[in-house]
């Protein structure tokens, strides 16, 4: 099988513009299509997709899902899109672009529950799903051709019509031989897409493309290759390896592999989660050491709190904070202690904070754990007392709160801050 109509599910041997079977104009062709089995699935637009399909009204108008005017997009629409307004935009230059937005606050619990209906649909097919986020996924269907009667390329082009017919949001799909591809493969032709790279063209493929599309490579990384001529993927796979090495260290070779589009990374559902953060934007910057501590206190709870739910402690603790001119700041420091305690991730965003120049106004400012163990082996450690009391007393809070609402018990931190 080398073609295939997304509609009726024809299959043949060469391309067609349309389908024989139903003149449908959405065929797929690809030399590997039948023995490609590593996915991956992006909802489109997919929270401004959710409101549009609760609100048949905005169906034809751009939306902006975001909140104030000192916030950013979290998500924009496709006819938003044209206009160039953009996730991660902020909202006041994405409505200077798109002055006629409809904007929408986010409403998280819909769209947890959206994301859970789609994921219910992914389990039936296979068992190693690793999602991204709440609207993204690899999926790994290697074996599976025999349970379902059906090729991965087929069962997903099911899975595209089924989560469009039963929950009314379209899907992209990406299907290559390892995760990498399939990301990019995802991203070729949204909405509503389905595009395949194979094992034998990825080299060509990926040869032109600037090298921020590997995964990793961001504005201090693409400098540091611009410094020595790589600009390209091509570049970076043609590049001599001791040179990579000496550059970018185990990254270099990392980054090597990926430009001749070899990706080791299993689908792993039991993966841990890469971080747990938590950020607030101010609707006046601030610049006042107390009045920054005072925001990073309750964020540092709601950390803690979602650390001890998952029953992970974190190694690392972040500080993050973005200026008025949008330049975001992140510190970092390796706990002695793993910690899910609101003390610990205080006491040390507060003293990274205090390294920063005093005087400066910020306009956001978050705090997170990285670097995640199990918490039962972070509680061993013989220099941990304190933490142990601290984590007795947060877990204690957590029981309250609980039982009685969020507003039972408020700490003297907390109560400094109001």
């Amino acid at each position: 099988m080398k073609s295939l109509c997304r509609d009726c599910g024809w299959t043949g041997a060469t391309k067609v513009a349309r389908c024989p079977a139903c003149a449908s104009p959405r065929t797929v062709f690809h030399e590997e299509l039948g023995t490609l089995s590593i996915a991956h699935m992006d909802c489109d637009a997919f929270y401004a997709s959710v409101e549009k399909r609760d609100d048949p009204s905005l169906r034809d108008l751009p939306v902006i899902i975001g909140g104030g005017k000192r916030g950013v997009v979290t998500t924009a629409c496709y006819i938003a899109r044209m206009s160039g307004a953009k996730s991660a935009m902020p909202m006041f230059k994405a409505l200077k672009l798109c002055p006629d937005a409809v904007v929408i606050k986010p409403n998280f619990a819909k769209y947890k529950e959206e994301s859970r209906r789609i994921h219910e649909k992914l389990d039936r097919l296979t068992p190693l799903i690793q999602p991204l986020s709440l609207d993204e996924a690899w999926i790994d269907l290697t074996g599976t051709e025999r349970l379902h009667g059906a090729t991965p390329a087929q069962m997903l082009a099911r899975l595209q019509a089924e989560i469009e017919r039963d929950i009314g949001l379209t899907v992209s799909v990406g299907l290559a031989p390892n995760k990498f591809l399939a990301k990019i493969a995802s991203e070729l032709d949204k909405p509503r897409g389905f595009s395949a790279i194979g094992a034998a063209e990825a080299q060509s493929f990926l040869a032109n493309k600037p090298v921020n599309i590997l995964p990793g490579v961001g504005p201090a990384t693409v400098a540091s290759l611009a410094e020595i001529g790589l600009r390209t993927v091509g570049d970076i796979a043609a590049a001599d390896l001791k040179l990579l090495a000496n550059r970018l260290g185990s990254g270099g070779m990392r980054l090597h592999r990926l430009a001749h589009g070899q990706d080791s990374r299993i689908v792993d559902p039991d993966q841990a989660r890469k971080t747990i953060s938590a950020e607030t934007t101010f609707n006046d910057d601030l610049h006042k050491r107390e009045d920054l501590e005072d925001e990073l206190w309750p964020l540092c709870e709601k950390v803690a709190k979602q650390a001890r739910q998952e029953g992970v402690a974190g190694r690392v603790a972040t500080l993050k904070l973005r200026t008025p001119d949008f330049k975001i700041h992140t510190r970092r420091r390796t706990l002695a202690v793993p910690t899910q305690t609101a003390r610990t991730l205080f006491q040390v965003a507060r003293e990274l904070l205090s390294a920063e120049p005093r005087g400066l106004a910020y306009r956001l400012i978050g705090a997170g754990l990285t670097e995640f163990v199990d918490a039962d082996t972070a509680g061993a450690d013989m220099f941990a007392d304190e933490e142990r009391r601290a984590l007795k007393s947060e877990t204690a809070i957590d029981a309250l709160r609980g039982k009685f609402g969020a507003a039972a018990v408020v700490t003297g931190r907390a109560l400094k801050g109001r």
